[in-house]
């Protein structure tokens, strides 16, 4: 008699694991960034750690920022498990022996999404920044 009263507890609560984790994804598709077909035109400018910059105008119907960077050559980088790891940004690779890394952001904020899944819409003013220090 028990072990049926807790097989059962264990049965309602995976159901109802089950139905918070489903809720979860219809959420996170629901709310999660959208990507905006068609044409557009973004900037992406590229600052270095000496103050420098210039700025590139990007005509694309790429959906994410991947594509419309690379549509133009502006980067390189090595496959992982998130998408590309951006190592260099016109012709600049950033030296891991000095700690140096590319910071994406977007008209100032941070983007928390790789190149891979960051959507673009037409005026998006991205800034690619070598950082230095981890």
């Amino acid at each position: 008699m028990e072990s049926k009263k807790n097989t059962k507890k264990i049965v309602i609560s995976l159901i109802g694991l089950v139905i918070i984790a489903l809720v979860m994804i219809l959420l996170y598709n629901q709310f999660k960034p959208k990507s905006v077909e068609g044409s557009k035109k973004i900037t992406a400018e590229v600052i270095l750690n000496d103050g420098t910059s210039k700025s590139y105008d990007i005509l694309t119907d790429e959906e994410y920022l991947r594509g419309a960077l690379e549509q133009i050559g502006l980067i390189f980088g090595t496959e992982s498990d998130n998408g590309l790891y951006v190592t260099t940004v016109d012709g600049r690779t950033a030296d891991n022996t000095n700690q140096e890394w590319w910071c994406f952001t977007l008209n100032g904020r941070t983007i928390n999404t790789s190149v891979d899944t960051t959507p673009i819409k037409d005026g998006d003013h991205f800034e690619i920044t070598l950082t230095v220090g981890w």
